[in-house]
């Protein structure tokens, strides 16, 4: 299942939050349970583990283990059968400070089906399986080359990863005194497909790796006439031939390549969404310095925007932890309330400047909900931006993961 950049955020946020979760002793049990599982298969499974944590000596951790354990199988009942997914369950006593513990549940489908099933206890929840469920799994294979070096890559989601750099003993074009002009050129010719050959089979070992289903494509850049001799020399397996997409002009052929070569195929990454990210962005930071200046950036600034529906997209990174809260004054005689930007739930909303009394959290949402909710009502188009490429990373750094590109310019605050 693709998801959504919306769902991605989400689904990233649960994950920060289960992970912020910890037990005092390995009470804390994650379930996966693929969907052809019985329901009551696992029931007996806990109802054993229940009976061997009557033999942990500490009173303390067997009665957490125990109640863990007595949650989870409450939580069982109320599922007859597992969703076509599967089911991930995170049940147990999570730590709530002050020497205090609370009991902690949820059950989530999980976007991808689980293939095998995993009871697991310990001090943290298991995140891993879902973690690689949250991977962008597109896979692109990259190659760089000229006549004196090369580079091997994969574009795997939004990340370049370098896996192998090759130097040729291609002789240069100047051939030594005594040897004849034909003979150096056939030497040379010999060593040039030997190279080729050379960086072909290493290709071939690593994209070959990849599970076939997850290579979308291969890309060859390099210099004229290099670039197309290799791509139309039949130095990849057949397998692989049959996925190379072109070939594009890049200035580098070591490590530093594959990322100009990454930029330089634009047109054919398009659906990809780490391109569709560069674009949005490279548009941003053009409105920002241009004469017109339809840019915007700032949480307040943006939010008026959105207000006055002059927002034609908005940008929100994915790496933002705020929430927009409504605070009311606890003095039942007092209305004063407002809406606060808050970093941490825990954070206190402060005193009333009304009353002096104390502020409490009457609502409380994700920001990047919020701000897409005002999105929506002007039809604004929403992206959440990667940090993980260096114009995604500016956002969240230098415009505090908030911006937006206008429909017409406003005046600033």
């Amino acid at each position: 299942m693709e998801f959504t950049a919306q769902e991605k955020y989400e689904f990233k946020r649960l994950l920060d939050g289960l992970r912020g979760k910890t037990g005092r002793g390995t009470e804390l049990i994650s379930l996966y349970i693929p969907p052809d599982k019985q329901i009551s298969d696992v029931t007996s499974q806990l109802r054993e583990e229940y009976g061997q944590a009557a033999n942990i000596k500490s009173r303390v951790t067997r009665l957490s283990v125990q109640g863990s354990l007595e949650s989870a199988m409450s939580r069982l009942k109320l599922i007859p059968r597992p969703p076509p997914n599967g089911v991930v369950l995170f049940i147990g006593a999570v730590d709530a400070g002050a020497n205090k513990t609370e009991m902690y549940s949820v059950a989530l489908e999980p976007p991808d089906p689980i293939v095998t099933y995993r009871y697991h206890c310990d001090s943290q929840f298991l995140l891993a399986p879902l973690e690689e469920m949250l991977a962008d799994k597109k896979t692109f294979g990259l190659i760089v080359i000229d006549r004196r070096e090369a580079a091997i890559g994969v574009l795997r989601g939004k990340y370049v990863e370098p896996l192998k750099t090759l130097t040729s003993t291609v002789p240069g074009k100047q051939r030594k005194g005594g040897q004849s002009s034909h003979r150096f050129q056939q030497l040379r010719l010999i060593a040039i497909h030997d190279f080729y050959k050379r960086v072909g089979e290493s290709a071939t070992e690593a994209f070959l790796a990849i599970d076939p289903k997850d290579l979308e494509g291969i890309l060859i850049g390099g210099p004229s006439p290099t670039k197309e001799e290799f791509m139309d020399g039949g130095f990849l397996h057949h397998e692989l031939q049959r996925k190379v997409l072109g070939a594009v002009d890049v200035s580098y052929t070591d490590e530093s390549g594959l990322y100009e070569l990454v930029d330089a195929s634009q047109d054919k990454l398009l659906d990809l969404e780490v391109t569709q990210d560069k674009v949005v962005m490279r548009r941003f930071m053009k409105e920002l310095v241009s004469d017109k200046g339809l840019a915007a950036y700032g949480e307040a600034e943006v939010r008026r925007n959105l207000e006055l529906g002059a927002v034609e997209v908005l940008l929100l990174s994915e790496d933002l932890r705020k929430t927009r809260a409504k605070i009311e004054c606890t003095n039942r005689s007092c209305d004063f309330s407002q809406e606060q930007t808050r970093t941490s739930a825990s954070e206190p909303p402060g005193s009333c400047l009304k009353c002096g009394s104390a502020l409490a959290v009457a609502e409380e949402e994700d920001i990047v909900s919020n701000l897409s909710k005002l999105a929506d009502k002007s039809s604004a188009a929403v992206k959440i931006i990667s940090t993980e490429f260096e114009e995604g990373a500016q956002l969240f750094k230098a415009f505090g993961g908030i911006a937006a590109i206008l429909r017409y310019k406003t005046s600033h605050i």
